[in-house]
């Protein structure tokens, strides 16, 4: 793959980007004062020290230790492949809403097509221990907007991030796809179990990381990783949250850069809807329709082709579904609403399960998913 910069110049970028106590808000002071990560390391430590402590001074005016040219040498070899790419702030291709937050990374390793990190875009994030409920909101909600135009970024995580990712792979070659921030090197699938999507979306989006090659899952890296997932999109769709939940972070990071924050209501006796009543209260828009999101923002992207063929017939209402609702329930208390014998009210919801209109939780009680 041609580079769009020069080896030396991409090593530059490489080496700032490893540099030990050097966040990006200070790689981006440095760039601003000093221009192009060669001009930085042409200056002697007393200039530097102009702008940075004297003990990082000296670090930046030292020749590049051999371990971290052997990284950067790695980099270079990594980005040589196919379908690889590493945008540095100077890049053109460089994602232009990173710009507007307030510590862009200073590069970004890609996996797959960088135009997929351009255009309009929104987030949608959640649990990892989400209920299958959630998970079917998040694919429904994903393959709809990816369906109309709009690419749908997540955390490759478990749970809603992973059902976000699949649900835009579901709208097919007119959908406009999906974007993984992950939060280890773009060589790490993290989890593991999720390579094959990791492959998918590669193949039929991007996979984009600011972390070195070779980083692993460290509990540090995701808030930084939420930050891309903000500042990549239009606005961050919550879909299920505890109070104390990692997608609260991506949502306030969202509403700290302008972004819009939807949220989905859920049960009143849900743990994982109270993040989303929480950031309700806050001022984040209550969604029920993925439609509802799209009116908000307005002006949206031209609809991808769909296929228009008529729907299929709904099935005809069902006494179990009835009587469980939209709130799981133990086997004791939807028989109690429905008055079925325990026999008859067993086979019925083996086959809704088989329908895939319910699902039994760990816990054993009964969720709605349609």
């Amino acid at each position: 793959m041609p580079l769009t910069q020069s080896s030396d110049e991409l090593s530059a970028w490489l080496r700032l980007s490893l540099e030990p106590n050097i966040g990006s808000a200070t790689a981006c002071m440095l760039l601003s004062a000093l221009g192009l990560p060669d001009q930085i390391y042409a200056q002697r430590a007393t200039a530097l020290g102009r702008h940075v402590p004297e003990a990082l001074a000296r670090q930046l005016a030292a020749p590049m230790p051999t371990d971290m040219a052997a990284q950067v040498e790695s980099a270079l070899e990594w980005v040589a492949g196919p379908g690889r790419y590493i945008l540095t702030l100077a890049d053109p291709t460089y994602p232009q809403s990173l710009l507007t937050i307030a510590d862009p990374p200073i590069l970004l390793y890609v996996a797959g097509d960088p135009a997929f990190l351009q255009g309009p875009s929104l987030a949608v994030v959640g649990a990892r221990n989400a209920t299958p409920g959630g998970q079917e909101n998040a694919r429904a909600f994903a393959r709809h907007l990816a369906g109309n135009g709009w690419r749908v970024v997540s955390g490759l995580a478990l749970g809603i991030d992973a059902a976000a990712h699949e649900g835009a792979l579901d709208a097919g070659p007119g959908g406009a796809g999906t974007v993984a921030v992950m939060g280890t090197g773009i060589d790490r699938i993290y989890p593991a179990r999720h390579r094959d999507l990791a492959h998918r979306i590669a193949a039929h989006g991007a996979l984009v990381s600011e972390l070195p090659l070779g980083t692993g899952a460290l509990p540090q890296h995701f808030p930084k990783r939420n930050r891309i997932v903000a500042g990549l999109t239009r606005g961050v769709l919550v879909v299920e949250a505890a109070k104390q939940s990692g997608s609260l972070i991506t949502a306030r990071l969202a509403g700290e850069s302008g972004r819009e924050v939807f949220a989905i209501p859920g049960s009143i006796h849900s743990p994982l809807s109270r993040g989303c009543h929480a950031l309700i209260r806050q001022g984040a828009k209550l969604v029920e329709t993925a439609q509802d999101i799209t009116d908000e923002l307005g002006g949206g992207p031209t609809p991808a082709p769909r296929n228009r063929a008529k729907p299929d017939s709904p099935p005809p209402a069902h006494p179990v579904l009835d009587a469980l609702g939209f709130d799981p329930l133990h086997l004791d208390a939807i028989q109690a609403r429905c008055g079925i014998d325990t026999a008859d009210l067993q086979a019925q919801l083996v086959e809704l399960e088989l329908q895939g209109r319910i699902a039994q939780l760990d816990d054993g009680r009964y969720q709605r998913l349609h």
